[in-house]
């Protein structure tokens, strides 16, 4: 019996493991089959997210590059002369010219001969401040024969031309950039020129400014700059010797008197102090009499405005307010608030180099001569004062003056009588107004009237004498520099742009490569 049932079990025993079996090889064919569908169903996910990348990267291409084209093509049919962001607004109009042309009411036509589009976008700018101005644009001058005869031109040449009524200024290529060989800058000067053409041919008396000549330290050529921006700016410019031409001519709008090698003679004096009681308006730029050369005929000008020029120089303890760390090479203020910087709303500054100083005659005294006085230009707090030109030493020592804001620039006015009154601008100084090349590296040098603000104060200055206020300005800069690197610099640069960026690539890979191994 129990035999029986031992064999009755094993049977049911093999019968169950054999459902087991089936049941088993079941889920395993199921388990297998969705296995396969869920693979074959990550490969079609994964291959349709490539080809969605793809597409979406491919679209994105093309947008970008129907978003460049699109703002080339507004660009080109787009006046974007209003919007300069550059610093010194190279681009479009200074706030001078603006000034200068805004209130012509003479027709003027310029005339764009055979000239690029940014010659033509920049005359377009003078229109749309004056519509007294109108543009006419040339490109076929085989057409335009009656210009070749008139002007001499031929039908390849370029040039501007300006003109209102009867005045015409003729402009070639030559007047719209020039090239600093000294300093390796190509200057752009065409809004300078088109600007002062205008204001030349619709100016009917142009101020004439005398340059006193005979007796000077420096020739005329050592100031040929200064002297060339003032004929570019309408002022007639013309070399005075008093000694041939006995007195100081009628129309003499500013008399200019640079520093002298010598005294004037008694018969000059007199010419000058007779100038002065017409209301004459005087310049004058000198330096300090270092060698102590008595000029009791030129000091008796000075004399009936009250003031002198020191014999020692102005010397700079501050950092800040000195250049190259060259002491004798001074930053002066010039106030917002004074008559030749009050319509820019900005102060200037300009580098004086081996300054003197202007002393000043008592109030009492001054007020006997009729005399008031304006400050223009001051050192610093911690300047100070030396004779002993032999003292080669930055530091002040115990023969040297403290002198803080001693006064190197001045506004003065002399009351002859209740209808007349002259004017004397004066400056301790003649450098920063001349050709001197001064090296600012091995391989560029400056001209002094070129630091800061030094052509500004001195333009302005006469600007002022000569009732143009509307010519007080800062002139902006449009200067292109080649820069010239070092070899060290170079490698740097080259580092920059090569070796970092690969150093970053190749970390890169690295990472992904560790990444993916991690997976």
């Amino acid at each position: 019996m129990e035999k029986e049932n031992n064999e009755k079990n094993l049977k049911n025993e093999r019968k169950s493991k054999k459902i087991d079996t089936k049941a088993d090889k079941k889920k395993a064919q199921k388990d297998t089959k969705e296995l396969v569908v869920k693979k074959e169903k990550k490969d079609k996910t994964g291959a349709g997210k490539i080809f969605r990348k793809t597409s979406l990267t491919v679209l994105l291409i093309l947008v970008i590059i129907t978003a460049c084209i699109g703002l080339n093509i507004f660009a080109e049919a787009s006046n974007w002369e209003s919007f300069d962001f550059t610093e010194d607004k190279i681009h479009s109009l200074s706030d001078m010219s603006r000034q200068m042309i805004q209130d012509i009411d003479k027709d003027v036509n310029i005339t764009i001969i055979n000239m690029s589009e940014s010659e033509e976008n920049l005359a377009n700018q003078y229109n749309s401040i004056n519509d007294k101005i109108t543009v006419e644009v040339v490109d076929d001058m085989s057409a335009r024969t009656d210009l070749q005869d008139e002007y001499g031109l031929t039908a390849d040449s370029s040039a501007i031309i300006v003109e209102s009524g009867e005045n015409v200024k003729l402009l070639g290529s030559y007047n719209l950039y020039t090239y600093d060989y000294t300093t390796y800058q190509q200057i752009d000067t065409r809004e300078e020129a088109i600007t002062n053409a205008i204001i030349d041919v619709t100016t009917e008396e142009r101020p004439v400014v005398y340059n006193l000549v005979g007796h000077n330290k420096y020739s005329t050529d050592y100031f040929y700059l200064f002297l060339n921006d003032l004929a570019n700016e309408a002022y007639d410019v013309y070399d005075l010797d008093l000694l041939t031409k006995g007195e100081v001519p009628e129309d003499c709008s500013v008399l200019m008197i640079t520093s002298l090698a010598e005294d004037i003679t008694t018969a000059e004096r007199d010419s000058i102090l007779n100038y002065i009681d017409k209301g004459g308006k005087i310049i004058l730029f000198t330096d300090p009499n270092a060698t102590g050369d008595e000029m009791p005929n030129f000091q008796a000008v000075l004399d009936e405005y009250g003031i002198s020029i020191s014999e020692g120089v102005m010397l700079e303890q501050d950092p800040d307010r000195v250049m190259y760390s060259t002491s004798s090479a001074i930053l002066v203020t010039v106030s917002q608030n004074s008559s030749i910087a009050s319509p820019t709303t900005m102060n200037l500054e300009a580098c004086f180099m081996t300054t003197g100083r202007i002393d000043f005659k008592d109030s009492e005294e001054l007020e006997e001569l009729g005399v008031e006085v304006e400050t223009l230009a001051t050192t610093s707090s911690e300047s100070f004062y030396r004779t002993d030109y032999s003292n080669t030493s930055s530091s002040i020592s115990d023969d040297d003056e403290e002198s803080p804001n001693a006064t190197v620039g001045a506004l003065i006015k002399k009351t002859i009588d209740d209808d007349t009154t002259s004017e004397l601008i004066v400056y301790s100084n003649n450098i920063f107004i001349s050709n001197l090349q001064i090296a600012i590296s091995e391989q560029q040098a400056m001209y002094a009237l070129d630091f800061y603000n030094n052509e500004d104060l001195a333009m302005n200055s006469i600007a002022y004498l000569t009732d143009r206020e509307n010519m007080i300005t800062i002139r902006k800069n449009t200067e292109i520099t080649t820069y010239t690197v070092t070899e060290q610099q170079n490698t740097i640069i080259l580092a920059v742009i090569f070796a970092i960026p690969a150093v970053i690539v190749i970390i890169g890979i690295n990472v992904w490569q560790v990444r993916r191994r991690k997976k």
